[in-house]
């Protein structure tokens, strides 16, 4: 792994760090390949239950695109999207630690994660209307099914950003917390998630995923196989058990 994204494991929570603060972590090929290559490898570990993606630094979770390394011919995108991750179907739940502003493509990479735990200095906004563009990573489609969707016009429309405490009054973001207390808050929520069984979150997730495209009558007919699918799991089994000898269960993901 390059020294774009840096890992730390800590229990069962993958941490995952944009290495680029000298660039406000703007994301080029490399940084992109980088990301995408770490999200490939924690969903394929049994042992990740849940995955933190954050930043370094405190000015910035992430600009968007390297500008310079575009001008170069250099295109931050892979097989999953800008960044490697804003065309991916993440199985596991990903947090974003948002360690500071996150604008235009950085924007739309911290939308495509689950959960957002937000510095109380960070602006959150797509700018691309006023450079002649549109956001065309996920921006225009995620945006509007997490906010309502006059806001989503004035936001994209306007291309002003709005700041940590309107995001949160808005539901973009779980929590705002001082930027020090960033990372630590987003690794208590994962740790929280983490204490669950690791099948009943990813499917949950999946459900409620599937939900929002769904008409309500085939949501539920997928809700019904997927209650049934877990009732049959070792740890549906294993819940019931730990939960009479009142201890804590001792999750399989299976």
């Amino acid at each position: 792994m390059t020294d774009e994204i840096l890992r730390e494991r800590r229990g069962h929570v993958e941490l995952l760090t944009i290495n680029r603060p000298e660039a406000r972590n703007a994301i080029n090929h490399a940084t992109a390949e980088a990301l995408d290559a770490a999200l490939t490898s924690a969903e394929a570990d049994d042992d990740v239950w849940v995955v933190v993606l954050t930043a370094a630094g405190d000015k910035a979770f992430s600009a968007g695109m390297d500008l310079k390394a575009f001008a170069a011919g250099e295109f931050p995108i892979t097989e999953n999207g800008f960044g490697g991750i804003t065309t991916r179907e993440f199985a596991k739940p990903l947090i974003c630690a948002a360690n500071g502003s996150a604008l235009a493509g950085g924007f739309e990479m911290m939308i495509s994660c689950d959960m957002v735990i937000a510095a109380d200095h960070a602006k959150f906004g797509i700018p691309e209307a006023s450079r002649g563009l549109i956001a065309g990573a996920g921006g225009l489609i995620r945006l509007p099914k997490r906010v309502p969707l006059t806001v989503a016009y004035e936001m994209a429309l306007t291309a002003e950003p709005i700041d940590a405490a309107r995001a949160y009054e808005l539901g973009l973001v779980n929590h705002v917390v001082p930027g020090d207390q960033v990372l630590d808050a987003a690794i208590a929520l994962a740790e929280r998630i983490a204490k669950n069984a690791p099948l009943a979150v990813r499917t949950s997730k999946e459900i409620m995923r599937r939900a929002l495209e769904l008409n309500e009558s085939d949501a539920w007919v997928a809700s019904d196989e997927a209650f049934a699918m877990i009732g049959r799991s070792a740890d549906a089994l294993e819940g019931a058990v730990a939960f009479a000898e009142k201890r804590p269960a001792n999750w399989q993901g299976k």
